[in-house]
Protein backbone atom coordinates (compact mmCIF):
# COMPACT_ATOMS: atom_id res chain seq x y z
CA UNK A 1 0.00 0.00 0.00
CA UNK A 2 0.95 3.41 -0.74
CA UNK A 3 1.96 6.09 2.23
CA UNK A 4 0.65 9.50 0.85
CA UNK A 5 2.55 12.20 2.04
CA UNK A 6 2.05 15.79 2.12
CA UNK A 7 5.32 16.16 -0.25
CA UNK A 8 4.14 18.23 -3.19
CA UNK A 9 6.99 19.26 -5.92
CA UNK A 10 7.02 21.34 -9.55
CA UNK A 11 8.22 19.19 -12.57
CA UNK A 12 8.50 20.48 -16.28
CA UNK A 13 6.49 18.05 -18.36
CA UNK A 14 9.56 17.11 -20.47
CA UNK A 15 11.72 16.12 -17.62
CA UNK A 16 9.02 13.60 -16.61
CA UNK A 17 9.02 12.14 -19.57
CA UNK A 18 13.03 11.68 -19.35
CA UNK A 19 12.68 10.84 -15.88
CA UNK A 20 9.23 9.04 -15.73
CA UNK A 21 10.98 5.72 -14.03
CA UNK A 22 12.57 7.94 -11.13
CA UNK A 23 9.19 10.02 -10.81
CA UNK A 24 7.09 7.13 -10.33
CA UNK A 25 9.34 6.11 -7.61
CA UNK A 26 9.07 8.86 -5.61
CA UNK A 27 5.20 8.96 -6.38
CA UNK A 28 5.18 4.94 -4.74
CA UNK A 29 7.24 6.90 -2.08
CA UNK A 30 3.88 8.77 -1.13
CA UNK A 31 5.27 12.10 -3.43
CA UNK A 32 2.98 14.42 -5.57
CA UNK A 33 3.95 16.85 -8.50
CA UNK A 34 2.42 19.26 -10.07
CA UNK A 35 3.20 19.01 -14.27
CA UNK A 36 3.98 22.27 -16.16
CA UNK A 37 4.46 22.97 -19.58
CA UNK A 38 5.66 26.41 -20.71
CA UNK A 39 5.41 27.62 -17.26
CA UNK A 40 1.39 26.75 -17.08
CA UNK A 41 0.60 24.11 -14.61
CA UNK A 42 -1.31 21.21 -16.93
CA UNK A 43 -1.83 18.28 -14.41
CA UNK A 44 -0.94 17.28 -11.37
CA UNK A 45 0.41 13.32 -11.04
CA UNK A 46 -0.13 11.84 -7.45
CA UNK A 47 -0.38 8.52 -5.97
CA UNK A 48 -3.28 6.39 -5.02
CA UNK A 49 -4.85 7.29 -1.69
CA UNK A 50 -5.09 3.86 0.38
CA UNK A 51 -8.77 4.33 0.36
CA UNK A 52 -9.04 4.30 -3.24
CA UNK A 53 -6.15 1.30 -3.73
CA UNK A 54 -8.94 -1.41 -2.64
CA UNK A 55 -11.08 -0.30 -5.11
CA UNK A 56 -9.23 -1.91 -8.31
CA UNK A 57 -10.16 -5.57 -9.22
CA UNK A 58 -8.17 -7.09 -11.46
CA UNK A 59 -10.40 -8.29 -15.01
CA UNK A 60 -7.65 -10.27 -16.76
CA UNK A 61 -3.83 -10.67 -16.60
CA UNK A 62 -2.59 -10.74 -19.84
CA UNK A 63 0.66 -11.51 -18.23
CA UNK A 64 -0.45 -15.11 -17.70
CA UNK A 65 -1.07 -15.07 -21.81
CA UNK A 66 2.41 -13.91 -22.72
CA UNK A 67 4.66 -12.93 -19.62
CA UNK A 68 5.86 -9.72 -21.66
CA UNK A 69 2.18 -8.57 -21.91
CA UNK A 70 0.01 -8.47 -24.77
CA UNK A 71 -0.22 -5.28 -27.45
CA UNK A 72 -3.26 -3.38 -27.71
CA UNK A 73 -3.33 -3.94 -31.26
CA UNK A 74 -3.87 -7.77 -30.34
CA UNK A 75 -6.17 -7.04 -27.78
CA UNK A 76 -8.18 -4.67 -30.28
CA UNK A 77 -8.33 -7.15 -33.45
CA UNK A 78 -9.17 -10.01 -30.52
CA UNK A 79 -12.34 -7.96 -30.06
CA UNK A 80 -13.49 -7.50 -33.35
CA UNK A 81 -13.32 -11.60 -34.10
CA UNK A 82 -15.39 -11.85 -30.89
CA UNK A 83 -17.69 -9.22 -31.45
CA UNK A 84 -17.82 -9.67 -35.79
Amino acid sequence: MHKVSKKHSIVGLRELREQMGSYIARIDKGESFTVVRRSQPIFRIAPIDEDEDGKWETIIDFTKINPRGVSGKKILEAIKRIDG
